[in-house]
Formats: C-alpha cells, sequence, structure tokens
C-alpha cells in the first residue's frame, strides 16, 4: 500500500468530480492505500473556493493526511526552485514545496501537471487521460 500526495488540480478535480479523479481517488483508496495533501494544497484550494463549497471542500481536505512543511522540506524547497532556476526552468515556489514534501515524505505524487514536476527522483501516479 502507498500514499498518494495529491497535487492541487487533482484535488479540485475531485471535488467538483471532474476528469473521472473522484472515482480514481476512491478506487485508490478502497485498494488500502492513503491519500495526503499539504498545507499548500490546502491554502491553494481555498483561494478560490466560493462559499457554497466550503462544507464539502472542508470535509474532504480534513479526511486527508496532511505533511507538513518542516524545515528539512522548505529547506528542500528553496533548493530546488534556485537550481532549476539556474537550469532555465521557473517553477513556482509553490510546485517546488509540493515536489518536496512528496520527496522528503517519499510520497507518490497524483497531478495533472508533469511539467511543473521535473525532478527525476519524484515518483509521480500516471493519470489516465
Amino acid at each position: 500500500m502507498a500514499t498518494f500526495l495529491l497535487d492541487t488540480s487533482v484535488i479540485i478535480d475531485a471535488i467538483n468530480d471532474r476528469k473521472g479523479r473522484r472515482q480514481l481517488l476512491r478506487n485508490l483508496i478502497n485498494q488500502g492505500n492513503t491519500l495526503a495533501c499539504s498545507p499548500i494544497n490546502i491554502a491553494e484550494v481555498y483561494a478560490g473556493l466560493r462559499p457554497p463549497e466550503e462544507q464539502n471542500t472542508k470535509h474532504f481536505l480534513q479526511s486527508l493526511d496532511l505533511y507538513p512543511v518542516t524545515w528539512p522540506v522548505a529547506e528542500l524547497a528553496g533548493l530546488l526552485k534556485r537550481d532549476y532556476g539556474k537550469k532555465g526552468k521557473t517553477l513556482a515556489i509553490t510546485d517546488t514545496i509540493i515536489a518536496a514534501v512528496a520527496l522528503h515524505y517519499q510520497l507518490q505524487l497524483i497531478t495533472d501537471n508533469i511539467k511543473d514536476f521535473p525532478m527525476p527522483d519524484l515518483a509521480i501516479y500516471p493519470l489516465p487521460d
């Protein structure tokens, strides 16, 4: 069994029942896997949240394991952003924090935005189209 860190796009699609993401996540749970998020995901979801969605969204987010942004995670995120920037690849700090959470805690990331996560050591779950 594995723990999967959900990227914000996947969380939003699951909340809005788009792209079959809700069923995909149910299937992963039914197989004995665990779903997780980071504080960054929560902040990004709430930033675009409409008031009528708040109750269901909060319930869904609270059902996920929460992996914190600790000193080593923050340091890794900053180094990822710096090192990719030196290579000419600009990454959002939010994405490098999410990647650092996945790398530090050895979680598999589920994302629709593979281009935002070019780290070769990052395990990414292959999403169906």
